[in-house]
């Protein structure tokens, strides 16, 4: 199993960039799939996350109508388009996934930067 996350980069605020996670080795229709973020200093936190088999999401409080997670079945990916960018967002970003029922994420890719400059 490999998730493979991109995407990320230097963006000005008020900016936008779209993360994606290619997902391989399995079918995750039976899985939560999320994004994660930490920042310098600070605690990993999730950020989004949606159930494949649905399409039911949720969202951290911070990123509510900014944020918007999707997931493409065809493609078997995972993206995250980031409009209104912040400082704050600053961070590396990681997709997970995890069993339906588990609360554990099992699952994660590799972390992308994304830089938001003021």
């Amino acid at each position: 199993v490999q998730l493979q996350a991109s995407g990320g980069g230097l963006v000005q605020a008020g900016g936008s960039l779209r993360l994606s996670c290619a997902a391989s080795g399995q079918t995750f229709r039976d899985y939560n799939m999320a994004w994660f973020r930490q920042a310098p200093g600070k605690e990993r936190q999730s950020v989004a996350v949606i159930r494949w088999s649905s399409g039911t999401t949720y969202y951290t409080n911070s990123v509510k109508g900014r944020f918007t997670i999707s997931r493409d079945s065809a493609k078997n990916t995972v993206s995250l388009l980031m409009n209104s960018l912040k400082p704050e967002d600053t961070a590396v970003y990681y997709c997970a996934a995890a069993a339906v029922g588990t609360g554990r994420y099992e699952y994660w890719g590799q972390g992308t930067l994304v830089t938001v400059s003021s």
